[in-house]
């Protein structure tokens, strides 16, 4: 196998690697923070441990995705699903609004990624919040600032979920393309 092919197989056995212990410094994270002997100050910084844990687990099965794409071994698992709850988010910053239709497609994964393309917009536009506006497998994403433009469509790799949130969504058939201030995704 050439290198070039091997490196997505590397990446995808790092990431099966390091969620063993991960796991355990969540774990522990987590029992010590249902404790009732620590003080605040430690519960906090616990606390702190257990979300950057968690953050790092997205991380990784957003790596994982990506490699399993380009090594040409991903295997969605597709259920049905409506485009407004794809978009739909427990982000206050982040609305959704418009007329869904239900399609099949690997949800959870798919979800993530147009989660990822919206954070994204709002960490590198900066914007304090955007829209979906949706209507039935197409979907738009405002405002895309000049700062944010290149990072959300690809040119620019400096956001690891919005890199993969193209992977994915292109490898299931759909497109991402930058019109102005929107981000039209067809699924």
């Amino acid at each position: 196998m050439p290198p070039d092919e091997r490196f997505p197989r590397v990446v995808s056995l790092a990431c099966h690697d390091l969620r063993t212990p991960l796991a355990t410094i969540y774990g522990f994270a987590r029992t010590l923070t249902r404790a009732d002997e620590l003080d605040e100050r430690s519960q906090r910084f616990l606390s702190m441990i257990e979300q950057a844990a968690e953050q790092m687990t997205q991380l990784l099965d957003e790596l994982g995705t990506a490699a399993r794409i380009q090594s040409g071994r991903w295997e969605p698992g597709v259920r049905e699903v409506s485009t407004l709850e794809l978009v739909s988010s427990d982000n206050e910053s982040i609305a959704a609004v418009g007329h869904g239709v239900t399609i099949e497609t690997e949800a959870d994964v798919v979800a993530r990624s147009l989660q990822a393309l919206a954070k994204a917009a709002m960490l590198h536009g900066p914007a304090e919040q955007v829209t979906w506006r949706v209507e039935g497998r197409s979907l738009e994403l405002t405002p895309i600032t000049e700062a944010a433009s290149a990072v959300v469509t690809g040119r620019e790799l400096r956001d690891l979920g919005s890199l993969v949130a193209r992977y994915v969504l292109e490898e299931l058939g759909g497109s991402i393309e930058l019109d102005g201030e929107t981000l039209r995704v067809r699924l």
